[in-house]
């Protein structure tokens, strides 16, 4: 079976279309999977590492927010795209077609409907991006993270909630990845993890709040390459006693899910992705939304502190005193246990899978399958689909 995945621009339209890649490749015997995505995303070196083709439409799939000539060069890119996504479509002739959505969704879904290929366009925010609700129609199924979603895109019965495609963490180790890091037994750990965008808030903080946390707290954190030299003078400045307390690192690949299977707390974005890896894992968090991008991430935050699986921080009021009081809070072991367990009830594990079956059952024109059905396989549970 060929099936094409356009998505590209940041890790969170391209981790989660992986995913998804994954779970074909396990269901599939032999299937064909074609990508495509755009310039100046980070596609480029992701895709083609992960073993897929990728092939770039004439657009840019970050596109520019900035006043410069890329503003009225984006929508003559976009123009180009089209065409350029008909005759990709025209000769592959996928049986279906996967898009996470972002500007790379629009070219493709306008020239799928045009060829009548079969379409399933997944949306990680509880707040769609404009992109997701220019298009949304043109897909065949939509599938998205937060039910609310379906409600603010009009989709109706063709949208289901499948939760976010994630990598699988149902078989991590929590003892292993532990010991990996050295975190001896007893010991706490606080994950602070930052993603793609607008660290130095939470950099800032750690690094005010260090000389007290480390004293509590083993931490790794995540700086970005922007961060990591202040963090390790930071680092040098502690007392030698808890100097070993504290990781910095850059970023961490691929070792992102051993420390997330060691952690006890999360500091960090509400990305779609981190929201979905977190309470997987049934972790508590302290969220701070990123404040820009429509406030997409201050509703995924304000999800997860509903439900009480989080404690919400604005962007703004974040400072060292703030993390240091929500760290204490964790403290508590009924505070912590009743959070982790919130956390586990709004987690989907097997998202990837559940999207995968609305794929395949595109692909091969079979009746879909009906929430309740979603729900379980998203969930892991028995009675899914195999």
């Amino acid at each position: 079976m060929r099936l094409l995945i356009a998505g590209g621009g940041t890790g969170g339209h391209i981790y989660p279309a992986l995913a998804v890649a994954s779970s074909l490749r396990a269901r599939l015997e032999t299937p064909e999977l074609d990508w495509v995505g755009g310039h100046r995303g980070i596609e480029d070196r992701i895709v083609p590492a992960a073993g897929f083709r990728l092939r770039r439409l004439a657009l840019r799939s970050l596109r520019t927010v900035d006043l410069n000539v890329h503003v009225v060069l984006d929508p003559v890119r976009l123009g180009l795209s089209v065409p350029q996504a008909v005759a990709i479509l025209a000769t592959r002739r996928p049986a279906a077609v996967f898009t996470t959505g972002g500007y790379v969704a629009i070219p493709i879904l306008m020239a799928a409907r045009l060829l009548r290929i079969p379409t399933l366009l997944w949306e990680g925010n509880a707040i769609p991006g404009r992109s997701v609700r220019a298009t949304a129609g043109l897909a065949s199924v939509v599938a998205v993270t937060f039910g609310e979603t379906c409600r603010a895109l009009g989709a109706g019965p063709r949208c289901y909630e499948t939760g976010t495609p994630i990598r699988e963490t149902r078989t991590v180790d929590r003892l292993a990845a532990r010991e990996a890091l050295g975190i001896p037994p007893g010991g706490r750990l606080l994950l602070v993890f930052g993603g793609s965008q607008a660290v130095r808030r939470l950099n800032r903080a750690v690094a005010e709040a260090l000389p007290a946390l480390a004293e509590r707290w083993f931490v790794v954190h995540v700086t970005g390459d922007d961060g990591l030299a202040e963090a390790t003078e930071a680092r040098a400045a502690l007392p030698q006693g808890v100097r070993d307390r504290y990781r910095p690192e850059a970023f961490l690949g691929e070792g992102m899910l051993t420390a997330l299977a060691a952690a006890d707390v999360v500091v960090g974005r509400a990305g779609s992705s981190t929201v979905a890896e977190v309470t997987a894992l049934g972790l508590p968090m302290i969220v701070v939304p990123y404040p820009h991008a429509g406030g997409h991430q201050r509703r995924n935050a304000e999800i997860l502190a509903t439900a009480g699986a989080a404690e919400l921080i604005d962007d703004a009021e974040f400072d060292a005193a703030s993390l240091l009081a929500a760290a204490a809070r964790l403290e508590d072991p009924a505070r912590h246990a009743q959070m982790a367990a919130a956390a586990r009830g709004l987690a989907r594990p097997a998202a990837a899978d559940a999207v995968a079956e609305l794929l395949i059952a595109l692909a091969e024109h079979r009746t879909l399958p009906d929430q309740a059905i979603v729900d379980r396989t998203s969930r892991g549970l028995a009675g899914g689909p195999p």
